[in-house]
């Protein structure tokens, strides 16, 4: 998701599949800010060695902290989870009643794109 809350790249997986196995594909295309399901070490080390700063929370079973968490960036996470919500008021897209992957992503690809068409 851009800074203007518009879809920018998104990945298909199963149900079952963890956000940490999913995310090395995502982080080599674009900047991250993420919630607690991606607090990992193998993550922020992916993200360091893009060049970029992890702005992530560590879970609460941390010993690390989050003294070096920059709170004034992660206020934009809620902008993800509004395309998430934009995105679910398509029905197909809401409840996946095609079987095949491709024909899901197909119209979840279509929902992002009606998402960048102006009102």
């Amino acid at each position: 998701v851009d800074g203007d809350g518009l879809p920018a790249e998104f990945e298909i997986t199963g149900g079952e599949v963890n956000d940490c196995s999913a995310a090395p594909q995502l982080i080599a295309k674009l900047p991250i800010v993420a919630d607690k399901g991606y607090d990992s070490e193998f993550i922020r080390d992916q993200i360091v060695k893009k060049g970029t700063k992890a702005v992530i929370p560590r879970k609460c079973n941390s010993t690390k902290g989050n003294t070096d968490m920059d709170w004034g960036l992660y206020r934009y996470r809620h902008l993800v989870e509004n395309v998430f919500a934009r995105i679910k008021q398509y029905r197909t897209v809401a409840t996946r009643y095609g079987r095949l992957e491709r024909n899901f992503e197909s119209m979840v690809a279509m929902a992002c794109g009606y998402l960048w068409l102006p009102m």
